[in-house]
């Protein structure tokens, strides 16, 4: 036994094992760039890999020598555990970083978290939210960014800031929405977001669109320039069924998609303010005005689906 040990230690000399030890790959094995390809198949003599094996790296991963941008993350800070994250396609030509999982979708789904505190004190807390596509990955995951004061002072009207992370935990959207006026009466000052991607770098805005009776919103470029409007009913109040709002051309003939809040279920709706919503667009639609949707989304939630059921908007304005 003694012989054999020791002509297992001489035959690794590189790993230092205590004897006994069954032998390892070498670590001359694991050289990295340049040339790099990948791990090593098992040396001559070692024991056979097991049964189902599907070689380097867990199956349906890439090997190691392809980029990070097509690996999924499970566990992402801030999200459910065990829901896989969408993985990244390659980027578009001139595409905001982080943009490019919208490139291949035309709808995703926006749910958001239901906070305990919030529901057993009605103490405000910050919003997060989940952004999945039709599959349920996880596209992004978002989170308001405002202090306390501001959250229960001025509620469902307060200003925001609303971080939209992907799934390398970097920020690639920013919503910002500044404090307004929020009467009906009153045609200065509507509400409006800015949509930023990078964060810093504008792509677009949503400012709403004096009406007396209905919902109405103007998605503009990083120019100011007007690209699309959104139309919604004359009595915003999901009861028993979804609210649409439709997003239309420049001259509202032609509705080129929509955005939806889904009914949950009456326990949901009436003791808590946690919406899910819907938000259908054409797949060629620029990537920039996808994210511009995505904020237009968040703005309709605050005005007129923060407040629990027995506070909810019943009208399609302030």
């Amino acid at each position: 036994m003694d012989k054999q040990n020791t002509q297992m230690n001489a035959s690794h000399p590189e790993t230092n094992l205590p004897v006994g030890y069954p032998p390892q790959y070498p670590p001359t094995a694991f050289q990295g760039p340049p040339g790099y390809n990948g791990y090593p198949g098992p040396q001559v003599g070692y024991p056979p890999p097991p049964t189902g094996h599907s070689g380097p790296g867990p199956a349906g991963f890439p090997v190691p020598n392809q980029p990070m941008y097509n690996q999924p993350v499970y566990n992402q800070p801030g999200g459910a555990a065990g829901i896989p994250w969408m993985p990244a396609p390659p980027p578009p030509l001139n595409c905001p970083p982080g943009l490019e999982y919208l490139s291949q979708i035309d709808q995703v789904l926006i749910h958001q978290q239901i906070e305990l505190l919030e529901v057993l004190t009605g103490f405000e807390t910050n919003n997060k939210y989940e952004i999945k596509n039709s599959f349920g990955q996880r596209v992004y995951f978002a989170a308001e960014d405002t202090d306390c004061c501001t959250r229960n002072c001025c509620g469902p009207s307060r200003p925001f800031t609303l971080r939209i992370i992907d799934n390398m935990g970097q920020e690639v959207i920013t919503l910002e929405r500044p404090l307004r006026c929020s009467s009906c009466c009153c045609p200065c000052c509507l509400q409006e977001i800015e949509i930023q991607a990078p964060p810093g770098v504008p792509v677009g805005y949503v400012i709403q669109t004096w009406h007396p009776c209905l919902p109405k919103f103007t998605i503009q470029n990083e120019k100011r320039e007007d690209v699309l409007k959104i139309s919604g009913p004359c009595v915003v109040c999901s009861c028993c069924g979804d609210v649409d709002f439709e997003i239309k051309s420049l001259d509202e003939q032609c509705v080129v998609g929509k955005i939806s809040k889904h009914w949950t279920g009456i326990l949901r709706e009436a003791f808590t303010d946690a919406d899910n919503f819907g938000i259908q667009f054409p797949l060629d639609l620029d990537v920039k005005m996808k994210a511009v949707m995505i904020g237009a989304c968040f703005l309709i939630d605050f005005m007129f689906f923060e407040s629990t059921g027995s506070q909810e908007q019943k009208s399609g304005v302030w």
